[in-house]
């Protein structure tokens, strides 16, 4: 592992904060209605350019993996996520987001063996109470169909974290080629869908061209190559944790960029989450084989103490 865990664990943040300007590039440059078309751009040429780049293709059991890999972060999560926004009121749909962490700390102690501290989970409903204060209005209404969506990108992004993590990555192959392998094939994934739904793309002046550019280079390719380099480095729950500065993120740039008001509740919304982020950043638990524990020869009499340490690439 090269640099500290609070270097990565700080440049690895930074990906979320990108990701909260999405709304305000979305709405202020794009073409309505168009999200679909809008998440197939931010994949699918930026996934083509790395793959160009990097020129390394996935190769035997690792064809599979990247197409599920890139199912579950970009093809699948992707049209949940949008979806859940075009059902639901913003606030809503970003509360579920925000319960990504507690799907990644339960797929973790499943896949990963990653035990569930107190912790964690308090630091889970943490973020969740801090997003609410944060986005929810008063007026808000549910609806069936938008809260199963945001639940199941929530999920499908959680999943994804931790397969990422679990299955890592093949030697001699770095983060750049596995982000372009994911992009393509959530990107491919998306074709059929968005011609479907939306049918063909309108045509683009150059405010949306602009916006685009951002969201493919910045937003995506930039972003999840940081993400999964970080999720290569860090326990995947400590990761999913610095998700929950998106929204935070997003709100800030709503009030410098857009003129949105921020009120005392938003901001104690924003300390509440913030130090959720920062509980989530403690070092996940594995439980030691009962194997391990019986071949460890006793220690003899004195100060003196054993401690094993796992550690993940």
């Amino acid at each position: 592992m090269t640099g500290t865990v609070p270097g990565t664990v700080a440049l690895t943040a930074l990906t979320p904060i990108v990701w909260g300007s999405t709304y305000a590039v979305t709405t202020e440059f794009l073409p309505p209605d168009r999200p679909l078309l809008t998440a197939l751009l931010r994949a699918l040429p930026a996934g083509l350019a790395l793959l160009l780049l990097t020129r390394v293709l996935p190769r035997g059991p690792w064809i599979p993996r990247a197409a599920v890999l890139g199912a579950l972060n970009i093809g699948a999560f992707f049209p949940l996520l949008f979806l859940a926004a075009y059902r639901l009121p913003g606030g809503v749909a970003a509360i579920l987001g925000a319960a990504g962490p507690l799907f990644v700390v339960a797929f973790a102690a499943v896949l990963l063996a990653e035990r569930p501290t107190k912790q964690k989970i308090l630091a889970g409903f943490a973020g969740v109470f801090g997003v609410s204060l944060v986005v929810l209005r008063a007026d808000a209404v549910l609806d069936a169909v938008g809260i199963v969506a945001g639940a199941g990108g929530a999920a499908s992004m959680a999943a994804g974290t931790v397969l990422t993590k679990r299955w890592g990555r093949p030697e001699g192959v770095g983060a750049l080629t596995f982000t372009g392998w994911q992009l393509t094939a959530g990107g491919l994934l998306l074709v059929p869908v968005a011609l479907l739904v939306e049918g063909a793309p309108p045509s683009f002046d150059a405010a949306a061209v602009g916006g685009y550019l951002y969201l493919g280079l910045i937003g995506t390719a930039v972003a999840y190559w940081i993400w999964f380099r970080g999720i290569a480095r860090l326990p995947a729950t400590s990761v999913a944790f610095l998700a929950l500065l998106s929204p935070i993120s997003a709100a800030v740039i709503g009030w410098a960029a857009l003129s949105q008001a921020l009120t005392p509740l938003q901001l104690l919304g924003m300390a509440i989450a913030l130090t959720g982020t920062l509980l989530g950043q403690a070092p996940a638990k594995t439980p030691t084989p009962p194997s391990a524990a019986a071949e460890t020869p006793p220690c003899p009499a004195g100060p003196a103490a054993r401690s094993l340490e796992s550690t993940r690439p």
